[in-house]
This record gives C-alpha cells, structure tokens and sequence, in this order.
C-alpha cells in the first residue's frame, strides 16, 4: 500500500516542477543576437576636466590687453571683448594640452540587437 501512495506523491511532485524551461531573459533574446565591438577610450589626466583655470587665466590676460585699447566706452567694450575673446583661447589653448597628454585604451562593449 506504500508503493501506491509514494508513486501518486512522486507524481504529483513532478507535475509542479518544469523541467528544461529557459529562464524568461533567454526566451525573450531568441529573436535578439549581441554585437560587441572595441571602443576606445579617452582618460584626461587633469584634475581640471572643465579647463577654468585655462578659461579664467586667458579671460584675465585678454580683459587686460582690451583695457589698453580705446578710451571712454570703447575702452569698456574693448575690455569685454578681450577677457571673452582672452577666456575662449585660454580654454582652447588648455583643451589641446590636456589632449596631448590624455591616455587613450580599448574597452570591450557588448549590447543586445533586434534581429
């Protein structure tokens, strides 16, 4: 009467349990394939990502020489013009030198694609 019961169980347990199912994330890729590619990858070694002290130093030196120019307004004009004109050279100016001395390595990067 044991071997009855213990076959109905056995049963019964294996009807909750699926096996061989794959888990949902691989169901939903079957219509997707990755594509990987090597990226490479620009590291500044500055601590001034943002090039302000290029920006202030060139604003300054340019607010400077356009305060020697004109007189009256067109010296306030001239004064303007140099420190913006002065602020995007020196930005310019340390972009290049942070990009001549920048590390540059190759990064794997893999994502999903809809076939």
């Amino acid at each position: 009467m044991k071997t009855p019961l213990l076959a109905i169980a056995a049963l019964a347990l294996a009807g909750t349990v699926t096996l061989g199912a794959p888990p949902a994330e691989a169901q939903s890729r079957r219509s997707q394939h990755q594509v990987c590619e090597n990226v490479q990858v620009k590291q500044i070694n500055s601590k001034d990502d943002n090039r302000l002290i290029g920006t202030g130093v060139g604003a300054v030196a340019g607010g400077l020489l356009g305060n020697q120019v004109g007189g009256g307004k067109g010296k306030t004009l001239a004064t303007v013009a140099g420190a913006v004109g002065g602020g995007y050279a020196g930005n310019q100016i340390q972009k290049n030198h942070q990009n001549k001395n920048a590390t540059y390595h190759t990064e794997r990067r893999c994502h999903w694609v809809d076939d």
